[in-house]
């Protein structure tokens, strides 16, 4: 067990995993990190597959943008998508009158 002032001082929190490691006679003690398995929930991990599957079909069927050799570039692409989608808003909303 972790005293509390020590804890508090190292950032810890009550329940975070930790691991040891020794070296000699030192004993070095390391917030142990998530692995992939505990990040998420299986619900949440079914919404991350699912919606990286959309991407990965929308991207074989052309669907993508870049890449860019600038950021000025990727600005520049995204602009001019942004005024393609606008233009076409406008357009739908005339012919919906």
């Amino acid at each position: 067990m972790v005293p509390p002032a020590v804890r508090r001082q190292a950032g810890l929190k009550s329940g975070d995993r930790l691991e040891f490691k020794v070296s000699g006679r030192v004993i070095t003690i390391l917030p142990k990190p998530l692995a992939a398995d505990d990040e998420y929930t299986a619900a949440e991990r079914r919404a991350i597959d699912h919606g990286i599957a959309q991407s990965e079909k929308q991207y074989a069927a052309g669907k993508s943008y870049g890449p860019f050799e600038t950021a000025d570039e990727a600005i520049a692409s995204l602009n001019a998508n942004l005024h393609r989608r606008s233009a076409a808003a406008k357009k739908l909303k005339s012919v919906s009158r």
